[in-house]
């Protein structure tokens, strides 16, 4: 297993930047858990805590899909070093706001702005693309070690704010969150040897337009964003059911077991060489999800126990990785590079808009039901994902070879291109494998 992950390790810079990104979802990973302590702790209300992490998960939806296609007109650096330095002035800002007993709207302006940040999770995939835009073998594995870093990123990133919370002092989540991330945009940002250049359209062509307007894209978007409902509401539903057990502090537990079998799943997934179409694959990822989320509901309803749904969690979670890395291999296949950034930013905005409605719909559904019945909800969400992919089946299949997203032959746009003279800046070639 090592080796196969080691030879993507290969080039030059490669593992800095994977290091360097890891920081940045390390701390994205600890900041909602580190925010909702502050402000429960000195303003000493959950509701307004749960408004404002809401209000952050608002802005990432919108302000992600507009940094990446910032990023894929200018570049990664010259996006994300500035990026990093602004968004510390908001993150200060709330917590002097916080500590000096400010307007609550302070603290929905404050957050807000400083959730706004670059995707670097997005920007490292990206950069996987451009290194291995030959290699598809070597691309799986950079994917799916991609995923699985995620998945470990929220797994240990809440229980390490939650840690320093606790043990230190209120704001210490934060202050670590907010070092981490703007250590790591920087780290990242220097590592420009790897760094995919800046691709733009051939003269002739028209500005690209967004990329929603691909019917393939739309049909992610809409499975990501059941699959957030699904993360969403299976958080809320388990912290529920293990109030209810008398077990609330195993709640973390719980949770940390569906990242860990997600974790497992994403690194075990990037050893299997890929022998099938990557929308086959990533049909084949959203059924076995929806299958294996109905474990979790089987356990509670038939009263199991704590031990019984620990086991089914660590199951249920493998299902959610591999479809997650077909997923966003699907996004690199579909766009063209120019556009990668900002098209992998709409489907983690997908995801985020889908957890943040899942944990709003979780929280109702928890105070109504009886405890386990929750679970309706996470494995009525992976069901949706199931029935969008394969309603939108045909429209995941990427261009033929030789043929460009809007079916163009590449034959004819290269030759436009050319004659358009040397005015033009790195015209988009079209990849390889398209």
């Amino acid at each position: 297993m090592f080796a196969s992950y080691r030879r993507i390790f290969a080039v030059p810079g490669t593992l800095a930047f994977t290091l360097a990104g890891l920081l940045g979802r390390l701390a994205f990973s600890m900041m909602g858990v580190s925010l909702v302590v502050l402000i429960a702790t000195r303003r000493d209300s959950y509701a307004l805590a749960g408004t404002v992490s809401a209000a952050g998960l608002v802005a990432v939806a919108v302000g992600m899909p507009l940094f990446g296609r910032l990023v894929d007109r200018v570049g990664q650096s010259r996006v994300a070093v500035p990026a990093a330095l602004v968004a510390a002035v908001p993150l200060t800002g709330l917590l002097l706001c916080v500590h000096f007993g400010a307007p609550a709207w302070t603290l929905y302006l404050c957050w807000a702005a400083g959730c706004v940040a670059p995707n670097l999770g997005g920007m490292a995939r990206a950069r996987w693309a451009h290194i291995y835009r030959d290699d598809a073998e070597a691309r799986h594995i950079a994917t799916s070690m991609e995923q699985a870093l995620d998945e470990a990123c929220f797994m240990a990133g809440p229980v390490l704010g939650m840690l320093l919370c606790t043990s230190l002092f209120p704001e210490a989540g934060l202050i670590t969150a907010g070092v981490l991330s703007t250590t790591g945009a920087l780290l990242f940002a220097a590592q420009r040897g790897t760094e995919p250049p800046v691709r733009s359209a051939p003269a002739r062509e028209e500005a690209p337009a967004s990329p929603l307007r691909l019917p393939g894209l739309r049909v992610l978007t809409l499975t990501f964003f059941a699959t957030g409902l699904l993360f969403g509401s299976m958080e809320v539903t388990t912290l529920a059911y293990a109030d209810a057990l008398g077990q609330k502090p195993l709640a973390g537990l719980l949770l940390g077991l569906v990242a860990a079998g997600s974790c497992a799943a994403g690194l075990g997934f990037g050893l299997l060489r890929p022998r099938r179409a990557p929308h086959v694959r990533f049909l084949i990822g959203v059924g076995a999800m929806a299958g294996l989320l109905l474990l979790p509901l089987l356990v509670t309803l038939s009263g199991a126990g704590f031990a019984a749904l620990a086991v089914v969690l660590f199951i249920a979670g493998t299902g959610t990785a591999p479809t997650m890395v077909s997923g966003m291999t699907l996004v690199q296949e579909l766009l063209p590079q120019r556009q990668l950034n900002e098209g992998m930013s709409m489907a983690v905005s997908g995801i985020v808009v889908g957890i943040s409605t899942g944990a709003a719909i979780g929280g109702v559904f928890a105070q109504h039901t009886a405890p386990g019945t929750g679970y309706w909800l996470p494995a009525g969400a992976a069901s949706t994902a199931l029935l969008i992919a394969l309603a939108g089946r045909h429209r995941l299949r990427p261009a033929p070879r030789g043929r460009t997203a809007g079916g163009a032959p590449a034959a004819t746009k290269a030759a436009g291109a050319q004659a358009a003279g040397a005015g033009e800046r790195l015209p988009e070639p079209e990849p390889a494998r398209r």
